[in-house]
């Protein structure tokens, strides 16, 4: 049974999509043990609640300085020793020593495709703003592997979405969750729940069933 921790910002829209999917069958082979917000005010903390899971709050302003916090925040992963590490709209930079520890074990949601509109500043709405301001047609959301850089990891899976007429950046967004996000993070995680890709090098490469 594959042990993943959940690191989330604000409402939990991907975390609920991961919950659904673990209830109705869709993720097999796993399960949340937590859930870490930096936000003590997050929705998604009320998410695990309801379902059970450990909430953790992890501040940076909790802490003197943001060496003593990565410190804090690693000592706490290690603590809880997870099989996967899900950032699912996770506002902090990961510490590069949890980055070390948790090699090929750690998976973030990114709102584009990658590597378009990605990087430091690309982050929430400010995706969909800077998608609208350049006038591209298709946007989408990307799965990947975290290293040390910035949206620089192995990519898990791609999904496209249509950029349409009169969209805002709140209504794009929307989309891009439901069409997209929604759907590639879940499989994703059963992905690896299951044993059918792994990181070679550079990239993820599906392992055969047979």
């Amino acid at each position: 049974m594959l042990r993943a921790v959940i690191c989330v910002s604000g409402g939990g829209t991907n975390l609920q999509a991961v919950l659904d999917a673990i209830d109705n069958g869709r993720i097999t082979n796993a399960e949340i043990i937590a859930v870490i917000s930096n936000n003590a005010g997050a929705k998604a903390l009320d998410r695990a609640e309801k379902h059970g899971i450990q909430g953790i709050l992890m501040s940076p302003k909790n802490y003197g300085d943001r060496d003593a916090f990565n410190r804090a925040f690693t000592e706490k992963m290690c603590e809880l020793n997870p099989d996967l590490i899900v950032l699912a709209g996770f506002l902090v930079k990961i510490p590069e020593e949890m980055v070390a520890r948790f090699s090929n074990r750690i998976i973030n949601i990114h709102p584009a495709l990658i590597p378009s509109f990605c990087g430091v500043g690309y982050y929430g709405l400010k995706v969909h703003e800077k998608v609208l301001e350049r006038g591209v047609k298709v946007t989408g959301a990307t799965v990947h592997f975290v290293n040390e850089g910035m949206d620089e990891g192995p990519i898990i899976a791609q999904k496209a979405v249509e950029v349409q007429e009169g969209d805002t950046p709140e209504v794009l967004q929307k989309r891009v969750m439901e069409q997209a996000e929604w759907i590639l993070l879940p499989a994703a995680i059963d992905d690896i729940a299951n044993g059918r890709i792994k990181v070679a090098g550079d990239k993820v490469v599906r392992v055969s069933s047979t």
